[in-house]
């Protein structure tokens, strides 16, 4: 509601309770003065439920640390960068490493293995078959979405993009989550050009049939149905939309005029010089500290002077599609900034961009995985990428990709934009340690929604997160004690600047995050009692959290 219309509204009040509660006697003037202060009271709480901010929550698929612009890359992401020069930049802000736990954890604020996806969720060949309730593969009851407890305040609630949080029966779709509207794939990746069969798209509960338009890209689609979602909306409510790309997860699809852009940037660069390329932009920006050092290239990656100029060549070009699906994001959620500044909501909406995990090395090849000439084939899904030596370049400077409890699987940039509410100086960067679990309760602060005991006659795990609104209101916050890692029997505990480390199958690591985030050097020897007594700790943790 406009502000100055309810001020005219609350001055008709008052100029009714003066010349309507005149003494004819004692009680009808009382009367008259508590319904007067009655439309009043309604009036400034429904002032204060208008000038609750939107919520906007865009995040990308398997994208690598330093692969936008305000991180280091070289990637053409004008959009991003302008919200982070406006807005805050989170240098050790952490996922899960991995696409669906990631997910479960954002909408939730609990750790994923609390709410039925401690592992991987249902994919369309059929559900997990696995008994365990913390692997489930789907969300349980026992946690609520952001968009259910945001809906029971009166948000409107809108999805678009990935869902990858259930699959196999319509009660685990987003729709019956919480969400009002949504357009996307329930599945999770899916063909950019014809999504089809299960890995199709869905319009609210319906499957559609592929696109038949030749120009259809799910990127532009899932950005259309979003601004639609908005635009269609009859009262002015906030609401809350999680937009959730697919880009630039595999399979390589771009648009030929955005890949046009790319192609030959990387030929006599490689993944060795664009590694350090990107470092010395991060130590320009203030992303990192100035004696932050490489990693050593992932042993799964050969020198690029190594390969062959044909190796280079293709190299190249997928390295350029996989730009072009980041760069094309960018421009989308540029498309998403100007809707909201064109009607007067974008200074009051709660933005925050991020990525659900490093980039991704699957299958796990230095060359990329899939056939090259199935680069762009509409017809064509799977693990057709961009190879781990790409992926490698994308988190840097940290070690390992998406899967890893490394800091390259698990670190992600986070953007958060509001001109109304962040009190931060524009541009400030924050090394303020925060994860996943952090943002509902954040989210849940700034909109005043209350985190419930129960929902729809299911009791809920309490909230695991902490809110990060003083961070924002530029205050003082204290950090995090402890912070835990697992996936796929890759574990991880951070208690200050250590960090114990376990990759899967290998003893514990000891790392000293303030001056070796690259996790070069360590110190497990030298620290014995301290890796004991942190892996006691995460040992707790799992066992509380139903880790296998």
């Amino acid at each position: 509601m406009n502000k100055y219309k309810l001020t005219n509204e609350g001055k008709k009040v008052k100029q009714a309770d003066r010349a309507g509660c005149q003494p004819v006697s004692s009680t009808i003037a009382v009367v008259c003065r508590l319904v007067a202060c009655s439309m009043l009271l309604l009036l400034c709480r429904t002032a204060v439920a208008d000038d609750r901010p939107n919520v906007v929550l865009i995040m990308a698929d398997d994208m690598g640390y330093s692969d936008i612009g305000c991180y280091g890359g070289e990637i053409e992401t004008p959009n991003i960068d302008a919200l982070a020069n406006r807005g805050l930049r989170f240098t050790q802000f952490y996922n899960t490493a991995r696409c669906c736990p990631t997910r479960a954890a954002f909408l939730t604020g609990l750790h994923q293995h609390m709410t039925g996806i401690g592992a991987m969720t249902e994919t369309p060949k059929g559900p997990r078959d696995d008994k365990r309730p913390a692997y489930q593969g789907f969300l349980n009851r026992n946690c609520v979405t952001m968009a259910e407890v945001l809906g029971a305040n009166g948000y409107h609630t809108y999805m678009a993009g990935k869902w990858h949080l259930g699959y196999h029966g319509k009660e685990k779709w987003p729709r019956q989550r919480g969400f009002d509207r949504f357009y996307g794939s329930i599945a999770g990746a899916t063909s950019y050009f014809k999504p089809q069969r299960g890995r199709g798209v869905t319009l609210d509960n319906e499957n559609l049939d592929p696109p038949t338009d030749p120009d259809y890209y799910t990127t532009d689609a899932f950005t259309d149905y979003a601004l639609r979602f908005i635009e269609e909306q009859k009262d002015d409510k906030p609401f809350f939309l999680y937009l959730a790309y697919t880009a630039p997860h595999w399979p390589l699809h771009a648009r030929e005029e955005d890949i046009a852009k790319y192609v030959g940037k990387y030929r006599d660069i490689g993944w060795d010089k664009l590694r350090q390329q990107r470092l010395a932009k991060q130590k320009e920006l203030g992303i990192v500290d100035e004696s932050t050092q490489l990693s050593m290239r992932d042993e799964g990656a050969r020198p690029w002077s190594d390969l062959t100029d044909k190796q280079k060549q293709q190299l190249d070009y997928r390295m350029a599609v996989y730009a072009a699906m980041v760069d094309r994001m960018d421009q989308n959620i540029g498309r998403v900034v100007a809707l909201l500044e064109e009607r007067g909501e974008l200074d009051n909406t709660l933005l925050m961009f991020l990525s659900d995990n490093g980039g991704c090395a699957e299958p796990y090849k230095d060359l990329g995985g899939g056939k090259f000439e199935d680069i762009n084939n509409p017809n064509q899904s799977g693990a057709i990428s961009y190879g781990q030596g790409w992926a490698n370049a994308s988190n840097t400077p940290f070690r390992k990709f998406k899967v890893f409890s490394h800091e390259g699987g698990i670190s992600t940039p986070l953007v958060v934009h509001w001109p109304a509410g962040l009190k931060t100086k524009a541009g400030t960067i924050t090394s303020h340690p925060s994860q996943l679990i952090d943002l509902m309760p954040t989210v849940l602060d700034v909109t005043g929604t209350q985190y419930p005991a129960s929902f729809a006659d299911h009791e809920i795990h309490p909230i695991e997160g902490n809110s990060l609104q003083p961070l924002l209101r530029g205050k003082e916050q204290p950090k995090s004690e402890w912070m835990f890692w697992e996936h796929s029997g890759h574990s991880a505990v951070r208690n200050g600047k250590y960090k114990a480390l376990k990759p899967r199958k290998e003893d514990w690591q000891l790392y000293d995050l303030s001056t070796d985030r690259g996790e070069t050097n360590n110190l497990a020897s030298e620290m014995p009692d301290r890796v004991k007594s942190m892996a006691a700790r995460w040992a707790s943790w799992a066992t509380s959290h139903q880790v296998k």
